[in-house]
């Protein structure tokens, strides 16, 4: 349930930031924004938050959903946009203002969703980054004899 609640909340947040930027600033229609929320959500939620959000961290995450958000805008754009619009520059204002939404929303996914596991502590990190080696201790050695020992 509470992934559902989680692609809604991504789903409204993209409708609303491509609906403020393309649509009031660059004249872009409602349908064609609608078009392009429901597939940045889709797929920057499995491949973005589910996938990569507890691999790579927040910032990881936040760069794939930039670069995800102003090639699909980009691309799509050339065939859905009517009219003619600086595409480069929606895309990459568009795509700004969508990172920004997806820093706050990995956050909550992590703490909500993800119940913590994505973003990691100092000390975690420094658990993980650790080359810990096995103890050889005396137990091991009990019936071996004394001249066999190197």
């Amino acid at each position: 349930m509470e992934h559902w609640k989680a692609v809604f909340m991504k789903f409204i947040m993209c409708t609303g930031i491509l609906g403020l930027v393309l649509g009031l600033f660059f004249g872009v229609s409602f349908p064609n924004i609608f078009i392009l929320s429901v597939l940045l959500t889709v797929v920057s939620y499995i491949v973005g938050d589910v996938y990569l959000l507890p691999r790579f961290e927040n910032w990881g995450a936040t760069l794939f959903d930039f670069i995800l958000a102003f090639v699909a805008i980009y691309l799509l754009g050339s065939f859905l946009f009517e009219m003619e619009i600086p595409l480069v520059t929606a895309s990459l204002v568009s795509s700004a203002f969508l990172a920004v939404g997806e820093y706050f929303f990995h956050k909550y996914m992590a703490n909500q969703v993800l119940d913590g596991h994505a973003i990691r502590s100092d000390e975690e990190k420094e658990l993980i980054n650790q080359k810990l080696q096995a103890e050889y201790s005396e137990e091991l050695n009990q019936g071996i004899p004394e001249d066999r020992e190197e």
